[in-house]
């Protein structure tokens, strides 16, 4: 079973799946702050994490380190 939320019209995932694909050595501090805070701590690791406007700002703050895409049914 999957979740959609309508977001001005458009279905969207409930969730999305984050890929951390760059180094954070030499990142501000900030930034590794929040891979903490969002649950990424080596390469290639991928968390779910829902789609919220403040997840959704995270990622976009550290778009030059992370992947991210909408969370299938059955993706863990």
């Amino acid at each position: 079973m999957t979740t959609n939320v309508t977001v001005s019209g458009t279905c969207a995932s409930a969730m999305l799946a984050i890929t951390l694909v760059r180094s954070p050595i030499g990142t501000p501090r900030a930034h590794r702050i929040i891979l903490r805070g969002l649950g990424l701590r080596r390469i290639r690791h991928m968390v779910i994490r829902p789609n919220t406007p403040q997840v959704r700002g995270l990622v976009r703050k550290l778009s030059y380190l992370l992947e991210s895409r909408d969370a299938e049914q059955g993706a863990t």
